[in-house]
C-alpha cells in the first residue's frame, strides 16, 4: 500500500483539512487518490435517515468523488466520543480487519490517505487504538498538530510514541488557521526542529506547502 497514515496530536487539530490538502494537491500533480476516514464519530442522520460522516464525505471530494460504497466510510457512530466507546453506545464492535481489507481495497489503484479518528492512543477495541490501525496499514504517518500555543510538547510526544511503536514518521504538518500569530508558527517550527530532525511543514492556505510529501509519496 502506498500513501500515508494521518493521524492527530489532538482531536480538532485540522487532520480533514491536512488530508484533503493533500488529496487536492496529490490531483493537481495528475496523481490518483483514495482518501479514506473508515470510522467517524459525532455522525448525524443525512436527508434518507442514515448516518452520515462529513469528514468521510469532504475527503471524498477531495479525492475526486469516485469512491462508493464502504469506499466512502466504513463505521459512523452518532456519539461525539473516542471510536471504542461510541461502538459500545452504539452496539457495535469495529472490525479492524474489516477496516484493513476495504483500505487495501481502495489502495489497489490509487495513493493511499487513511486518516484516523483523533489522536495516536485513541481507542478503537478494548485491545486496539489507532497506533494499531496504523500499523496494520503499514503506512508512514503524517502528524496533524496546531500551530499555536501547546503544539511544541504535543507534536514531539506523538512523533516519540510513533517512533516507539516502530513506524515511520514522514512529515509534521502544523495546520496555521487565521488568527494563528505567523511569527509564533516560525518560532515553534524552529524549536521543534531542534528536537526533531524530520520534515515539518507549515499548512496555511497554500497547498504547494505540501509538496515534499505529495512528492514523497510517489
Amino acid at each position: 500500500m502506498n500513501g500515508y497514515f494521518i493521524t492527530g496530536t489532538d482531536t480538532n487539530v485540522g487532520k480533514t483539512y491536512v488530508t484533503c490538502a493533500l488529496a487536492r494537491r496529490a490531483r493537481g500533480l495528475g496523481q490518483r487518490v483514495f482518501a479514506f476516514k473508515p470510522i467517524e464519530t459525532g455522525c448525524s442522520p443525512g436527508h434518507d435517515g442514515r448516518l452520515l460522516g462529513p469528514d468521510q464525505e469532504l475527503l471524498v471530494a477531495a479525492a475526486g468523488d469516485w469512491q462508493q460504497g464502504e469506499l466512502r466510510g466504513l463505521y459512523r457512530f452518532p456519539l461525539p466520543a473516542a471510536p471504542r466507546v461510541a461502538a459500545e453506545a452504539a452496539g457495535a464492535v469495529i472490525d479492524l480487519e474489516a477496516v484493513v481489507k476495504v483500505a487495501g481495497r481502495g489502495a489497489a489503484s490509487a495513493r493511499a490517505l487513511v486518516e484516523g479518528a483523533g489522536g495516536w492512543r485513541v481507542p478503537i477495541t478494548h485491545t486496539a487504538d489507532m497506533s494499531t490501525l496504523a500499523r496494520a496499514l503499514a503506512l508512514p504517518v503524517v502528524v496533524v498538530a496546531r500551530a499555536g500555543l501547546g503544539t511544541i510538547n504535543h507534536s514531539l510526544l506523538t512523533i516519540e510514541a510513533i517512533e516507539r511503536d516502530g513506524l515511520q514518521v514522514a512529515g509534521l504538518v502544523l495546520s496555521q488557521r487565521a488568527e494563528d500569530d505567523p511569527d509564533f508558527t516560525t518560532s515553534n517550527q524552529r524549536e521543534i526542529s531542534r528536537r526533531w530532525p524530520g520534515l515539518i511543514v507549515v499548512l496555511s492556505s497554500d497547498p504547494v506547502a505540501l509538496d515534499p510529501l505529495v512528492r514523497r509519496s510517489t
